[in-house]
């Protein structure tokens, strides 16, 4: 009996449990609870913490695609070597090894184009809500330009404006300036501006 052994029989490492869970078996029920949490955190607010949240899971799928990825080659290399260190019972445990390695790829970048969906979806909703904004400063801003204008030429102090004589002057320019702005919130609910 020898005490260095001339091949590596992987039977005995894939075989035990522990092992074999922590080799084959990832986490993805806990990747499935950050996916869900996130997605709707998204939707229910969607702030800084949540884009830099997303930012952060897609960082870990990169980071997770990249420790896995070099696996699947010396897996590979291991199941088509021509060497006597590998003992060729080990063969079933490579091949199941290298098929649960290529699901959590395949998962993985599963995960990443979820990621990239979820990403684009909530910078969508953040310039709808953007535009939405604009459009109603945008509608304020339009109602007061004519009434700005009405104004500008009553207060511009000419001694000779005809209608500074007039007994009803100030309330007829009041009443113009309401009548103006109400004619352009009815144009505007017609249009289905807001």
């Amino acid at each position: 009996i020898t005490t260095s052994p001339t091949y590596m029989d992987l039977s005995f490492l894939l075989t035990n449990p522990a092992l074999y869970n922590i080799l084959c078996q990832p986490p993805f029920d806990a990747i499935n609870k950050l996916f869900v949490f996130s997605s709707l955190s998204l939707s229910l607010n969607s702030d800084k913490k949540s884009l830099l949240q997303l930012y952060h899971l897609k960082r870990e799928m990169i980071y997770l695609r990249k420790q896995v990825w070099p696996m699947r080659d010396l897996i590979n290399n291991m199941i088509r070597s021509e060497t006597t260190l590998i003992n060729a019972s080990s063969d079933m445990y490579l091949r199941d090894l290298s098929d649960h390695v290529t699901r959590i790829i395949d998962t993985v970048e599963t995960y990443r184009d979820l990621l990239s969906g979820i990403m684009d979806i909530y910078l969508s909703s953040n310039a709808n809500r953007m535009n939405e904004v604009m459009k109603v400063l945008t509608i304020i801003a339009t109602i007061f330009i004519p009434l700005t204008f009405i104004a500008g030429i009553y207060g511009m102090n000419f001694q000779y404006m005809p209608e500074l004589g007039y007994k009803f002057a100030y309330p007829l320019i009041w009443a113009l300036m309401i009548f103006t702005s109400f004619l352009m919130i009815i144009y505007f609910k017609r249009k289905k501006w807001f």
